[in-house]
């Protein structure tokens, strides 16, 4: 009898885990199948040009954030071997270092050590003007990432309107003001705005991500410039009597 009954009860729960991931995959298909719909009523042309955008700018964004995230490595390791080998002189040995490591921060500590015998101001100029170069290298192609952004909704509010116009043409065509026919037309036509704004919300969220990690990016190049030019100031004390 107990077995019978561990039978039944491994019997019902394998039934039910099966009804589960039928009914996973039955939603997952009706979903795949609604957005196929939805593509196919919002009209081909503006639908794809709406799904180019996303795509483009998917492609910018995860650019970005492939390229920030090799930017950000942890300056603190850095400095503290640049700090060391300055300590003992051995200006080769930081520079070695910084031309060793990846990243915004080593690229302008490897510029200010190349001036280091024109003494501190000259270092100083060119943390500055290195660290602009730097800053608009982080900030590339965020302008076409703002582009897609606004021209999605664009697209969408443009498939609209003519959709509108589509709508009042087949009404005018059937000479009657049918509920039918007007509400066919708006659905449409809203179709293509909805797709848009969808488009450019996903974007916006990752872009606000992809400016988040841009700041703290320059935060910590703006920390380690301060630290790195302490660090020059007491090797020309040291070793130059400034």
């Amino acid at each position: 009898m107990a077995q019978d009954t561990a039978g039944e009860t491994e019997q019902v729960a394998t039934t039910s885990v099966e009804t589960t991931q039928a009914a996973v995959q039955e939603t997952s298909a009706g979903f795949h199948q609604a957005i196929k719909v939805k593509f196919i009523e919002g009209g081909a042309g503006f639908m794809s040009t709406i799904a180019i955008a996303l795509i483009l700018g998917l492609a910018f964004c995860l650019e970005r954030i492939i390229y920030l995230s090799l930017a950000d490595v942890n300056p603190d390791t850095f400095l503290n071997k640049v700090g060391d080998a300055l300590d003992r002189g051995d200006v080769e040995a930081a520079k070695d270092v910084a031309r060793n490591t990846r990243g915004p921060v080593a690229s302008i500590v490897y510029q200010g050590l190349l001036r280091l015998d024109q003494g501190p101001d000259a270092v100083e100029r060119s943390i500055v003007s290195y660290g602009g170069v730097q800053s608009g290298l982080l900030e590339r192609n965020l302008s076409w990432i703002t582009l897609f952004i606004a021209i999605a909704p664009s697209l969408g509010f443009l498939g609209t309107v003519v959709g509108m116009v589509q709508a009042f043409d087949d009404i005018q065509r059937a000479g009657d003001m049918s509920p039918t026919i007007v509400a066919g037309g708006m659905k449409v036509a809203l179709i293509t705005t909805v797709g848009g704004l969808i488009v450019a919300i996903i974007l916006q969220i990752i872009y606000n991500y992809i400016l988040s990690k841009m700041e703290g990016i320059l935060n910590k190049m703006e920390d380690a410039s301060i630290t790195f030019l302490d660090q020059v100031i007491k090797y020309n004390v040291k070793y130059k009597n400034l």
